[in-house]
């Protein structure tokens, strides 16, 4: 199934992971670039930055395989099956950038609603009783298995 394929599908947790790589690349981006104020926006960047690291093992299941982790890691990215339980996570990280507002408004409010914006998808992908489906590009449906 191609990319295009995979987006017709109208499948939600096929538009929550791809909205889940833009986050992993935005929160990487705008944690680092707020880094540099000198105010609490230090801590919630660093967040930001930890929050793109941790979607990376969600969102792409190959690199668990790939990258040196410890067991309780592993374990703790493999509970994250459901469309809920990424909803979930999706907006946790979503309400502690929000929370960011309070110390000073910076652009990592634009993480905050592309994070909630994927949680959206995966709470309608739940909420249409679609499963979870990985999409073939970033490692789902056997792609790690065939490697191992």
């Amino acid at each position: 199934m191609t990319i295009a394929e995979e987006f017709r599908s109208r499948n939600f947790s096929i538009y929550g992971q791809w909205t889940g790589v833009l986050c992993i690349i935005l929160c990487f981006a705008l944690g680092i670039a707020n880094i540099f104020h000198f105010n609490l926006v230090i801590l919630f960047s660093v967040l930001c930055i930890v929050s793109a690291f941790v979607l990376i093992f969600i969102e792409i299941p190959l690199l668990l395989r790939i990258c040196p982790t410890s067991s309780k890691f592993d374990a703790l990215i493999r509970r994250v099956t459901t469309n809920y339980i990424r909803a979930g996570v999706y907006l946790a990280m979503s309400a502690i950038q929000w929370i960011s507002i309070v110390a000073k408004p910076t652009s990592l409010i634009a993480a905050a609603v592309l994070l909630m914006l994927a949680a959206v998808f995966y709470a309608l992908a739940g909420l249409k009783g679609q499963g979870f489906v990985g999409s073939k590009t970033l490692g789902g449906q056997g792609v790690a298995q065939m490697i191992v």
